[in-house]
């Protein structure tokens, strides 16, 4: 369902929608920005849906009493998609992305794809480049082009880890190793092509802003229109 519907939904059970211009509505759902025709569209989507009835003329709304046959588990599915802030790119391969938080929107998923009963501290980056085209995580490969699901609030981190690393303010996704033994922390690639690694003092300007813990796969060409 989308999101503006869950939203008319939720205002249908405090507000006779039918006794609310279509201003109103967008103001209510707070979309005070919405076109008027995209609230009215979506408005009769729920209607011809079984989800409403409405009568303006008489200025009385009503609701289906329970959840359509067809949509049965949809609106229960809906309320578990998350959405998580995209913190612009990551480079997977050298640290030439410089790592400002520039807030490009939310990614919007299901709990099931993320793999969290709840998104918090979860954030996400797109991955630029092909240094951790081999590295899975949950059984998925950081591809160019996917979107990254960074745990910012997890920092207990171990070697092997996949991290997303703030190096001289640019951002990477690299694989982590604790090599304090010889004095390092070495971050290297996962790929099937020749990256060099990554060898820093422990003192160097870096921060490890989060563990890597999910990959949203961009969509195969040719199956989405």
């Amino acid at each position: 369902m989308h999101p503006i519907q869950e939203k008319l939904l939720e205002l249908s059970k405090k507000e006779n929608l039918a006794k609310l211009s279509l201003r109103d509505m967008a103001q209510g759902i707070g979309m005070p920005k919405e076109s008027p025709q995209k609230i009215k569209h979506h408005l009769l989507q729920l209607q011809k849906r079984g989800f409403l009835s409405i009568d303006r003329g008489k200025g009385i709304m009503s609701r289906a009493s329970s959840e359509p046959d067809w949509a049965k588990g949809l609106l229960h599915k809906a309320s578990r998609l998350f959405s998580i802030p995209i913190i612009g790119t990551a480079n997977c391969g050298p640290a030439t992305i410089f790592a400002e938080q520039n807030f490009e929107g939310f990614l919007r998923a299901s709990s099931k794809l993320v793999g969290r009963p709840k998104p918090v501290g979860l954030y996400a980056v797109k991955a630029d480049g092909t240094s951790m085209n081999r590295a899975e995580i949950k059984g998925k490969r950081i591809e160019d082009g996917d979107y990254v699901i960074v745990d910012s609030e997890d920092k207990s981190v171990d070697t092997g880890d996949v991290v997303l690393a703030i190096i001289d303010s640019k951002a990477t996704i690299k694989r982590f190793i604790d090599d304090r033994a010889n004095g390092q922390i070495v971050l290297i690639a996962d790929s099937s092509y020749d990256y060099a690694p990554i060898h820093l003092h422990p003192s160097d300007d870096f921060n490890i802003s989060g563990k890597v813990v999910g990959v949203i796969k961009k969509p195969s060409r040719g199956e989405h229109d």
